[in-house]
């Protein structure tokens, strides 16, 4: 008997600690793994900037889109607008729903659909995960079904959108990286693109928890580590 070929999924790929792990595990899977990034005018490139590094060594097809055009559309939020402050502090939805890029995850779900099915993939893969329920409404479950839906039906080929992390927590996340002896150092998380992360800002704060909570050292160098 045959042996049924090989899925092909496109993973939305930032270049950020999910996203890489997501990728790997695809790759485990045996997929056939086409990355796909996004300059949406974020605040910085550094992201992208590894995640092209991350491919390159892995021969793994990646596609960085330019859709800065978009970016008057969604400048309102601290990731895409430099004259605003990052917030600090650990994740609240009080003080961190700046970060915030309006209908973010939509746009780059919709794009990557299509890029599935012009190339006749079957699943898109993004790393949504639980503990950006509360502060995203578009890492929630109930959208990552709503997404799912839509894209089986709004081509001739359906797609389905796998988050294969959606109720995992970060630390989660890293165990399953540590499990596949994923090197974490070739990520970036940090809001701040610059040549160490900042350890303030919320991103960097969940990133050290998630390690603490596996009793590890992160591997990238910081500015700061909080104590706690």
């Amino acid at each position: 008997m045959a042996s049924a070929r090989p899925v092909t999924t496109v993973v939305i790929y930032s270049g950020g600690m999910d996203s890489y792990t997501v990728l790997h595990r695809a790759l485990r899977e045996g997929a056939n793994v086409h990355a796909l990034s996004f300059d949406y005018g974020q605040r910085h490139a550094k992201e992208l900037e590894v995640a092209r590094g991350v491919c390159q060594r892995l021969q793994v097809p990646h596609q960085v889109v330019d859709i800065r055009a978009i970016h008057g559309l969604i400048d309102n939020s601290a990731l895409t607008d430099n004259q605003r402050d990052i917030p600090e502090g650990d994740y609240q939805p009080d003080n961190l729903t700046d970060t915030v890029v309006p209908n973010r995850n939509m746009v780059l779900l919709s794009l990557a659909i299509a890029k599935a099915v012009n190339i006749g993939a079957e699943r898109v893969d993004y790393g949504a995960h639980g503990g950006d329920h509360t502060l995203y409404p578009d890492c929630r479950p109930e959208f990552v079904q709503r997404m799912d839906d839509v894209a089986k039906i709004a081509n001739f080929s359906p797609i389905e959108v796998h988050a294969p992390y959606l109720t995992s927590s970060k630390a989660e996340i890293v165990a399953a990286g540590i499990s596949m002896n994923l090197d974490y150092a070739q990520t970036w998380t940090c809001y701040r693109g610059e040549a160490l992360a900042c350890g303030r800002c919320g991103s960097c704060r969940e990133r050290l928890a998630a390690f603490a909570a596996n009793r590890m050292e992160d591997p990238l160098a910081y500015v700061t580590v909080p104590s706690s």
